[in-house]
């Protein structure tokens, strides 16, 4: 066994180096989920893939080995679960995917938030949810039917390990771009995912497609899978891999900023309950989501 074989065709460099088959990338991540690889390999293979970059069928492969791997939510009462990866945190805007989780709940959605912090010093959806009462599955048997907030170790210890590399290296490597893409849910599941730049957003519809997925994908707020309260972005829906533009970005000058509060859990908690108690309004770009989301489960 060993991937020494996989990082001598993905370390040669940008211009050198050779993409692997969608089996081929399996078969590498899957010895690394299944902890049958050195540190030292592990680091070679994310820094390769971070010079190299993924292609979609390096990403279906990698999609099959963690799906293969996960302790996947069970299914509920034969509903589709909306799946919310939040793993960027809040930095300068408040981090508003428990408010779009919480709009969801309130319209009967079985919603599934997973992630775990991978960056210092910026507020997670999990902090937010906490400040509102909300606790962390210990274990997907605690699964429900209502908001069930998932730290990633549940889901996959080993994953959890590929992430943290970052905080050694300093670099994102394939693990960041999985986890907004796998499905952690048996059953029936629609994945809400969001895009930092440009050209993520060409290689994740292409990986959907690929994957033959039924998933969201819009421009996130600070890498969060929530429309920017202050501008609508577009928005696409994926059925079976096939993409639909839902919504077109919103063109323009803004004509107002939002009142919006501090970005720390506890301002952003109790904004969230003002929404929710109606003493605030919805913003246009969160409730066109939600809008969006609850039509595309119809189609699901």
């Amino acid at each position: 066994m060993g991937i020494g074989h996989y990082l001598k065709e993905i370390g040669r460099g940008k211009d050198g180096a050779r993409s692997l088959t969608r089996e081929q990338a399996a078969d590498l991540l899957g010895q690394v989920l299944d902890a049958q690889v050195t540190d030292l390999e592990v680091g070679a293979f994310c820094l390769a893939m971070r010079i190299k970059g993924e292609t979609p069928e390096e990403m279906a492969g990698f999609l099959d080995a963690v799906h293969l791997r996960l302790t996947a939510l069970p299914a509920f009462d034969q509903q589709t679960t909306v799946v919310i990866p939040c793993y960027n945190g809040a930095r300068k805007l408040p981090a508003l995917a428990p408010l779009l989780a919480l709009l969801l709940c309130q319209q009967g959605v079985r919603v599934c938030l997973h992630g775990t912090p991978t960056e210092s010093r910026r507020t997670t959806s999990f902090e937010v949810l906490e400040v509102l009462g909300y606790k962390r599955l210990l274990h997907v048997d605690q699964a429900h039917g209502g908001l069930n907030l998932v730290p990633t170790e549940v889901l996959n210890p080993e994953l959890k390990k590929l992430l943290d590399v970052r905080r050694v290296v300093n670099l994102r490597n394939p693990a960041h771009s999985l986890v907004k893409l796998m499905n952690p849910c048996q059953g029936n599941a629609l994945i809400v995912s969001s895009y930092t730049h440009p050209e993520y957003a060409v290689s994740m519809a292409q990986t959907f497609k690929l994957t033959q997925a039924s998933a969201f994908l819009l421009r996130g707020t600070e890498g969060e899978p929530v429309a920017d309260a202050r501008r609508t972005p577009q928005m696409d829906f994926f059925q079976n891999g096939a993409m639909h533009t839902v919504q077109l970005a919103q063109p323009g000058a803004l004509v107002s900023i939002p009142d919006l509060p501090e970005p720390n859990a506890a301002d952003t908690a109790a904004y969230i309950e003002d929404v929710l108690n109606q003493k605030r309004a919805v913003p246009e770009p969160i409730a066109l989501q939600v809008q969006h989301i609850l039509q595309a489960l119809k189609s699901a």
